[in-house]
C-alpha cells in the first residue's frame, strides 16, 4: 500500500491543465486518496468530460475561484510562467509545483515503482507489464499514457506495493521520479527543441540510470547501442532483450506473423528456451517491446503462463494501430500516434504484415521545431506507404519560428517520388478525397498526435 504521508499536507489540490494525459491520472489516483481536487484547462475534451463524471470540477479557461482555496497547485510543463492561474497563486503565496515534481511525490509514496522509459514504446510496453501484473493479481497501480480498456482509462489505484508508471524524458520529467526499476526502450532524437543535441539526450539518460538503488533493477534493449553502452554505468541489476544481439538475456527466435499482422515467437533466457509468447497486436517492434515486459515481469516473480495470457489479451492501447472501422465497402481504417520517424518507419513496418490493397496515410506533423530538424527522416520514413497525406503541423506547444510547413515536407518526399505526396489542410476535405479515390481491401492510416485523429471517426461514421 502507498504511504501517503507526506502528500498528506496538502487536502485541496488545484491542476492547471489537468486535461492532459498523465495530469489527469494523477487527479483521479489524488481523488482516490482522498484529496480534494479542482482543476482547469484551455480546451474541453473526452478527459474532461470523464473527470468531470467522476466528481472533479473542471473549468475551461481560467479557475480562480478554485485555485484560491488551493492548498497547492500543479502545473503541465505546457504552462508557461506569465499564465494567469500560475501569477494568482504567487499572488496569493500558495505554493506551485509542477507535474513531474509531484508525480516524483506520488512514486516516492511506493516502495516498487517501475518506470518504462525511451524515445518510443512507452505506453504500449507500460500496458504490457501492467496487463501481465494483473493477470498475476499483483493488483498494481498504473499510470499509462494512453486509455487502456482493461482499467478503463489511463490508471489504476492498487492496494500493492507495484507502481508501473510510463516516464516521459521531455523536459527531464522522469529526473524527478523515484524508481526502482527502470526500463529503457531505446535512445533515439527526439525532443531537440529541449535537448538541442543528442548527446545532451544520452546524457541524460544516464542521469536517468544514476537514480535506481544498488538493489533494483534496470532493463535495457540490447539491440539499441547507445542503450548498451549506458548500461554500463549502472549500479544495479541489469537485464537485455533483444531479436539481433544474440548476448541479451531475454532473445525472440522463430518469429512469424498470422494474417492479421500479430506475431508469434519463440522466447529464450540465457539461451535456453523459456515460452512461446502470441501477440494481438502487429509489428516486429512489439516483439522487443515484448521481450522488455517479459524481462521485468520474470525479476518479479510472475509465473510464465501469466505473462502469456496478459500479452495475449493486450490488444493494444488507445490510438497505438488501433482499429477505427471501414468505410466504401471494404476500407478499413487504423489509427496510430507516431509523431517521429523512428516510430512511422515501425507503423509501416507492422502495417506491412497485413494483407491489404494499398495504403492510404495521413499524416499530420506534430511541433515545427521537430518538423524542421527531421524533415529528410520524415520524408523517407513516409515514402513507404503507397499514399501520402500531409495535413497542417500540430502547434502544441510551439509559435512557428523556424519557417516551415506542411508544404515543404510535401516537396521533400515528392523530390524522391513525384506525385507521391499531397497536401490537404481542411479535414472534410480530406475526408472527401479519401471516399473519392480508396476501395475495397485499401487501408487508411491517420498517424500524429494532434487532431489528424478525428479523421477516421467521421470517416467511418459518414460511410
Amino acid at each position: 500500500m502507498a504511504n501517503i504521508m507526506e502528500l498528506e499536507q496538502y487536502k485541496n489540490i488545484h491542476m492547471i491543465g489537468i486535461g492532459g494525459v498523465s495530469m489527469s491520472g494523477i487527479a483521479e489516483i489524488l481523488k482516490f486518496w482522498g484529496f480534494n481536487v479542482t482543476g482547469s484547462d484551455s480546451t474541453s475534451s473526452e478527459t474532461t468530460e470523464r473527470l468531470i463524471k467522476t466528481g472533479i470540477p473542471v473549468v475551461i479557461g481560467h479557475d480562480f475561484i478554485n485555485l484560491a482555496k488551493a492548498d497547492v497547485v500543479i502545473y503541465t510543463a505546457a504552462i508557461k510562467s506569465n499564465d494567469p492561474e500560475l501569477l494568482r497563486a504567487k499572488e496569493l503565496h500558495i505554493p506551485t509545483i509542477d507535474r513531474g515534481t509531484f508525480l516524483g511525490k506520488i512514486t516516492k509514496a511506493f516502495r516498487n515503482s517501475i518506470c518504462i522509459s525511451g524515445t518510443h514504446g512507452k505506453t504500449t510496453t507500460t500496458s504490457m507489464i501492467a496487463m501481465c501484473f494483473l493477470e498475476a493479481h499483483k493488483d498494481p497501480s498504473i499510470q499509462v499514457g494512453a486509455y487502456l480498456k482493461p482499467i478503463g482509462g489511463n490508471y489504476r489505484v492498487g492496494s500493492s506495493e507495484y507502481f508501473i508508471i510510463e516516464a516521459c524524458e521531455y523536459v527531464e520529467s522522469y529526473l524527478k521520479l523515484f524508481p526502482k526499476a527502470e526500463v529503457i526502450l531505446n535512445i533515439d532524437n527526439d525532443h531537440l527543441d529541449y535537448f538541442e543535441t543528442f548527446d545532451n539526450i544520452v546524457a541524460s539518460f544516464n542521469r536517468y540510470i544514476n537514480l535506481l538503488p544498488e538493489d533494483g533493477l534496470l532493463v535495457i534493449n540490447g539491440d539499441d547501442a547507445n542503450c548498451v553502452k549506458l548500461a554500463k554505468n549502472a549500479k544495479c541489476k541489469v537485464l537485455t532483450y533483444a531479436i539481433e544481439n544474440n548476448n541479451a538475456n531475454f532473445i525472440a527466435r522463430n518469429i512469424n506473423f498470422n494474417k492479421n499482422g500479430f506475431a508469434v515467437f519463440d522466447v529464450y533466457y540465457n539461451n535456453y528456451f523459456y515460452k512461446t509468447i502470441e501477440l494481438s497486436i502487429p509489428g516486429k517492434h512489439n516483439v522487443l517491446n515484448a521481450l522488455a515486459c517479459l524481462a521485468v515481469c520474470s525479476e518479479y516473480g510472475i509465473e510464465k503462463e501469466d505473462m502469456k495470457n496478459g500479452l495475449l489479451k493486450f490488444t493494444g492501447a488507445h490510438r497505438r494501430f488501433e482499429y477505427v472501422g471501414s468505410f466504401n465497402q471494404g476500407v478499413s481504417v487504423y489509427d496510430d500516434y507516431g509523431h517521429h520517424p523512428t516510430e512511422i518507419a515501425a507503423t509501416c513496418n507492422a502495417l506491412k504484415q497485413k494483407k491489404y490493397r494499398q495504403s492510404w496515410v495521413v499524416f499530420q506533423p506534430h511541433t515545427y521545431s521537430r518538423t524542421k530538424l527531421l524533415l529528410e527522416d520524415f520524408s523517407k520514413a513516409l515514402l513507404e506507404f503507397d499514399h501520402v497525406i500531409v495535413t497542417d503541423i500540430y502547434a502544441a506547444r510551439e509559435d512557428n519560428v523556424y519557417g516551415i510547413s506542411s508544404s515543404d515536407l510535401v516537396n521533400k518526399i515528392n523530390s524522391y517520388k513525384n506525385n507521391k505526396a499531397i497536401y490537404i489542410s481542411n479535414f472534410s476535405e480530406v475526408i472527401k478525397y479519401l471516399k473519392e479515390h480508396t476501395i475495397k481491401d485499401d487501408i487508411v492510416l491517420t498517424l500524429g498526435a494532434g487532431t489528424v485523429t478525428d479523421i477516421g471517426p467521421k470517416l467511418v461514421a459518414e460511410c
